[in-house]
């Protein structure tokens, strides 16, 4: 069973999420989910979209389909969602959390402590550091840093950082993607992988060293490699995965080729979370026309990783 924040209410979260359902129902492919946040906002949203909601009282319910919960408290009620739903997945009551969008900046202005849904999510289950990882299109791709000015980005690429990404993502692959030997290009910080120092040491003092540690520990990992060589090589079929040091290092790419089919997934995680790889679309928020693509993929990606 799955649990789904449909993210800020304001944004297009619930559209998208609503839509994916009753596309899904449509289809003839049952869903079984418990939706979680603003209960006005998205039963609205299902009566617009024809989707039958019934409502509870938790996760923990009596019959199967879609239902819908806002639970109480002070925070606003998308962190209310957040909280509740891994508090699901860890009690076993659900097998997998689906995430629609937040609104940072909005959060932020409420006292929310965190750049992200990751770096939250990490902190609910105890894991220091979650790696954001985008996977379902052509190309798979982790984070080393995420939510940085790009003024402190160099100074959060250390070895250990790279190594624990690399790792990770090495362990995902196996356990969960079925990728017994995946191949991993890491990219550099610098352009052209900092051209043996001239452009900046980072690439010589820690990421050669991380890729040097992850080969001797097994796994196939290739690089530093300037980001442009990497994603030729991950196009072309000749890795399985990209490391990226940077947000838009490694999300500009991915987005120009996959958007839309690309699902945020969290690795490390003691559960499964999933997410759109879009953002609250405030401009086309409540005009009916958001695409559920990503919602769908999140889905269906969620569902994969519980089979």
């Amino acid at each position: 069973m799955l649990v789904i924040t449909p993210g800020d209410p304001a944004g297009i979260g619930p559209e998208v999420t609503v839509k994916a359902l009753a596309s899904r129902l449509a289809d003839g492919e049952a869903v079984d989910a418990v939706l979680i946040g603003d209960a006005g906002v998205l039963r609205a949203e299902a009566a617009r979209q024809g989707l039958a909601l019934y409502e509870t009282s938790g996760v923990d319910r009596p019959r199967s389909g879609i239902g819908l919960w806002q639970p109480s408290g002070a925070e606003p009620v998308e962190v209310r969602a957040i909280r509740a739903a891994v508090s699901a997945c860890q009690s076993g009551q659900a097998d997998a959390l689906v995430t629609g969008p937040i609104h940072k900046e909005r959060l932020a202005a409420h006292g929310f402590a965190y750049p992200g849904h990751t770096d939250f999510l990490g902190h609910l289950c105890g894991v220091p550091n979650p790696v954001m990882a985008f996977v379902g299109g052509s190309l798979r791709v982790a984070l080393v840093t995420v939510h940085l000015p790009l003024r402190s980005v160099a100074d959060a690429v250390s070895q250990a950082a790279v190594e624990h990404v690399l790792r990770t993502v090495s362990a995902a692959s196996r356990t969960q993607l079925g990728l017994h030997a995946p191949r991993i290009a890491v990219c550099g910080l610098n352009p052209h992988a900092g051209d043996g120092g001239l452009l900046g040491r980072e690439e010589i003092d820690h990421i050669a060293p991380a890729v040097k540690q992850a080969v001797a520990d097994g796994i196939d990992a290739r690089g530093p490699v300037s980001a442009e060589a990497a994603f030729r090589q991950a196009a072309d079929g000749k890795v399985d995965w990209v490391i990226a040091m940077y947000h838009d290092q490694g999300l500009a790419p991915l987005k120009l080729v996959d958007f839309g089919r690309s699902v945020n997934w969290t690795l490390g995680l003691p559960m499964i979370r999933t997410s759109v790889d879009h953002g609250t679309a405030d401009d086309i928020a409540g005009q009916g026309i958001a695409d559920p693509s990503a919602m769908l993929a999140a889905i269906a990606h969620a569902e994969r990783l519980i089979r």
